[in-house]
């Protein structure tokens, strides 16, 4: 009955509304999925930010140290855990009271330092004479002692020195010379008016200290020398010149290293050069056992690890190919992290990658700040390494061929083994992982062949932390100075890091080692020294006897000029450079 009142037209009118509301139903299926992959999409956006997020408000406001105290067990605790610096808090992690900063009471001390080698003044405070007689009686006091305190001063003496050279004429006339007068006196810079022992304060005081030379120039203000940031600069380029032969010696010995730690951090070098739109640079370092080079180059490119190396690429295609394998059979083992210049070298027959295993547990402890569900999976696998560590610790420290280093040599193989089996496990089942706890998975998969050639080399360290704190010098100099104003100052910046970096190496103290080197440049006559003086320059071939002059512990000898006669020199001039005083205005 319904149906005979619709009518034929009425049926059709709902099959076609039922035909409009399933194409709706279609559409909107349709565009459910489009959302979802959307939200999937920008979901693992918000995982990656998360992630660095975290990572960088670690380095931002977390502790510059990674170490935790030894009862702390977080995620973050270090591998063998030792107490921290931190000085923040009452109490560790667990809740057991912190110990403070400094010597613990009741501890043994070191006693007082003895300071018997710096020049000694002696003042004599007596009693006066009226006072050293009895009030009552008359009679006077006899001595029977002293008592006696000492003081350290500190006392900046700057020094105008005045050479005078007598000139003497003949009075005869013998076929000899007519005139006689004494040698020119030596400088380091021709016509320049520092001495050597001022040049080498200048370079300590700005590239092992890291003193802006603004800063620089303030301070001999203080102490009425009235200088100027040009002048400076001008003196630090005469002085570039002259350490180059040696900065080049050191490398030279630096790139014939059977195994380097190398790093780079970036560095800022304000002039224009051809080719490059911006002034970032990069200021590589490499750590060899007995030397430590620092380059400061446009790229972080291969380039510049062939450079050093000494490793020749096809320049005649320009396509820079690499050597299938390092000339003379040669061997080097590089310490790095995971960089990628790093890895092309490695395929080089040759050379061998030792992983940095500090880098890799950092993406596990990353991983776990960025997802806290991840904290025991990350605890685990921190654990593993700092397991690692304990055993690679005992291991160097135990002597060879003794039951203590056989035991510490197991011990570190099982644990190299224990993290090889946890990672094939995990890996078995890829689904059953996080998506961070996968990604960092791969990454020690990947990297595995470079990690646990470790066990091969046992005596060299785990990590490329060496590298790192090679480079601690050169960043406390960018935060203070910017970096380098001209690719002549950049070039002294490198030469200077790694002269005073290989003297420290040694022992030696870098003032004292760079005023020795200044001297022998001004006896050569503001020239670098020739090769075979120049060895005696390298601290791996010093005899002991400049080893020791060179300590910290011994200061430069100084002449004290005759300023009896007159001056007859005049004035002298200063070279002139760009000057390196920060960024561009």
């Amino acid at each position: 009955m319904v149906d005979s009142d619709l009518g034929g037209g009425g049926v059709e009118f709902w099959r076609a509304e039922a035909e409009r509301w399933r194409g709706e139903a279609q559409r909107l299926a349709t565009e459910d999925v489009v959302l979802r992959a959307q939200v999937a999409d920008l979901t693992g956006q918000v995982g990656a930010l998360t992630e660095k997020v975290s990572v960088l408000a670690r380095m931002a406001f977390g502790t510059s140290s990674e170490k935790a105290a030894k009862a702390a067990s977080g995620v973050g605790g270090a591998p063998g855990g030792s107490c921290g610096d931190d000085a923040g808090g009452d109490e560790t992690p667990d809740g057991q009271p912190k110990h403070p900063r400094g010597q613990r009471r009741g501890s043994r001390g070191h006693g007082r330092r003895d300071y018997s080698h710096l020049p000694t003044r002696e003042e004599i405070h007596d009693v006066s004479p009226g006072e050293r007689v009895c009030p009552c009686c008359g009679a006077g006091y006899a001595r029977f002692g002293e008592e006696t305190c000492e003081q350290i001063d500190w006392q900046v003496q700057l020094i105008r020195i005045v050479h005078r050279r007598p000139t003497y004429r003949r009075t005869c006339r013998c076929p000899v010379r007519g005139v006689l007068v004494a040698p020119p006196v030596g400088k380091a810079i021709g016509k320049g008016r520092f001495t050597t022992g001022f040049l080498a304060r200048l370079l300590v005081e700005k590239f092992v200290l890291g003193r802006p030379a603004h800063r620089i120039a303030a301070a001999l203000a203080h102490d009425g020398l009235d200088v100027a940031e040009g002048t400076l600069a001008g003196v630090f380029a005469g002085c570039s010149a002259l350490l180059g032969p040696l900065a080049a010696a050191i490398s030279d010995r630096n790139a014939a290293a059977a195994h380097l730690h190398v790093d780079e951090t970036s560095w800022q070098v304000y002039a224009a050069v051809e080719g490059k739109d911006s002034h970032r640079w990069w200021c590589w370092v490499f750590v060899g056992p007995d030397t430590t080079v620092f380059r400061i180059a446009p790229s972080r490119s291969l380039k510049v690890l062939t450079e050093q190396l000494g490793i020749d690429t096809d320049t005649d295609t320009d396509t820079g190919a690499l050597p299938d394998a390092l000339p003379g059979g040669r061997q080097v083992l590089l310490s790095s992290d995971f960089y990628a210049v790093y890895q092309s070298l490695g395929r080089i027959e040759g050379v061998d990658n030792l992983w940095c295993w500090s880098h890799i547990r950092r993406y596990f402890i990353r991983a776990g700040d960025a997802h806290p569900e991840l904290a025991t999976w990350t605890a685990s696998w921190v654990e593993r390494i700092a397991a690692l560590y304990v055993a690679h610790t005992a291991l160097t420290a135990a002597t060879p061929a003794s039951p203590a280093h056989t035991w510490a040599r197991a011990q570190f193989s099982a644990a190299l083994n224990t993290i090889d089996a946890d990672r094939l496990a995990q890996a078995r089942h890829p689904k059953l992982l996080h998506p961070a706890a996968a990604k960092v998975l791969a990454t020690l998969d990947r990297e595995w062949e470079g990690l646990a050639r470790h066990r091969e080399f046992p005596e060299l360290p785990l990590d490329n932390n060496t590298s790192e704190r090679a480079l601690r010098g050169p960043v406390v100099g960018r935060k203070n100075y910017y970096g380098s104003g001209s690719v002549v100052s950049a070039e002294l910046a490198s030469r200077v890091f790694t002269i005073t970096a290989t003297a420290a190496r040694a022992g030696l103290n870098p003032l004292a080692y760079l005023h020795a080197y200044l001297d022998e440049c001004a006896r050569a006559g503001g020239t670098a020294p020739t090769t075979e003086t120049l060895t005696r320059f390298l601290p791996c071939t010093a005899s002991p006897d400049d080893l020791t002059a060179w300590a910290y512990h011994s200061q430069p000898e100084t002449t004290e000029p005759d300023t009896t006669e007159p001056d007859t020199t005049g004035s002298d001039t200063h070279p002139t450079a760009d000057p390196d005083t920060g960024p561009a205005p």
